[in-house]
Formats: C-alpha cells, sequence, structure tokens
C-alpha cells in the first residue's frame, strides 16, 4: 500500500506505509531536508554520511533515495558513488528553508 504526501512546493511523493509508520518524531518533510541538505556538497554525498544526517536505517534510507530519484530531487553520481541534489532538489530547500 502507498500513501501519498505533497512537500511544501507542491511535489507530490508517494511512499510506502511501512515508511510512514517507522520515521518516529520526526516529520517525512525533516528527513527529506536532511538528505537534501547533505547532498549539496560539493562532491555529493555517500549513503553513510546519509544515515548520519537523516538518522535513517540503510533500508530506510534506501527507499528514501529512491523516491527523490524518481522526483528528481537528487541524482546519483555512477563516477564517485555519491548523490548529488538536482537543481529542482535545491529549489525545494529554498521554498522550504523561505517559510520556516
Amino acid at each position: 500500500m502507498y500513501s501519498s504526501f505533497s512537500l511544501s512546493c507542491g511535489i507530490n511523493i508517494k511512499i510506502e506505509n511501512h515508511i510512514l509508520n517507522n520515521i518516529g518524531d520526526r516529520s517525512r518533510t525533516e528527513i527529506v531536508d536532511s538528505i537534501l541538505d547533505a547532498a549539496t556538497n560539493k562532491g555529493g554525498e555517500t549513503k553513510t554520511k546519509f544515515m548520519y544526517f537523516a538518522f535513517q536505517s540503510y533500508n530506510q534510507l534506501n527507499e528514501y533515495l529512491s523516491l527523490l530519484i524518481e522526483n528528481n530531487l537528487i541524482k546519483y553520481l555512477d563516477g564517485t558513488k555519491t548523490f548529488k541534489t538536482t537543481e529542482k532538489g535545491l529549489n525545494y530547500l529554498n521554498i522550504h528553508n523561505e517559510s520556516k
């Protein structure tokens, strides 16, 4: 089963229910923000660093990364095996940070 949530910039993402039930006290938006923010580093970021920044297990992180890639908010850089926030992801972060 899937549930949908809408990020503050109007991006709709479908996410599996077990992620919704296992996020603890932080919202999905806060987790997405943590991942996208970490991936804005010059060379991108690795899954291990994301796990520390977003406080997610490896499996949870993989599901978030898949959703972010599907929605073109983050991209995988095969040569360096890192992830980098896309222009669309940076726009989302700017819009979301302005609304805080």
